[in-house]
């Protein structure tokens, strides 16, 4: 399924760049994550828990984009 108004190798590229972030946030989460279990006080907790949550919201805008990005189907 090519993305809209895209050919072949383009679409193609943009499914890898899609890849790619979603295995850097990937990264990043696993490490706020961490951070969140081992943290010593409320402070540094909250302040990972605010960072797991934004790389989940980025995760789930990046998802959108390539959703709204994709041909539709037609009836």
């Amino acid at each position: 399924m090519d993305y809209v108004g895209m050919d072949a190798p383009e679409a193609d590229q943009l499914r890898l760049l899609f890849h790619q972030l979603n295995n850097q946030l990937g990264i990043v989460l696993a490490h706020a994550e961490l951070l969140e279990a081992k943290a010593a006080d409320t402070t540094n907790r909250a302040r990972a828990e605010q960072v797991v949550k934004s790389v989940l919201d980025a995760m789930g805008t990046a998802k959108e984009i390539r959703r709204r990005s994709e041909p539709r189907a037609t009836a």
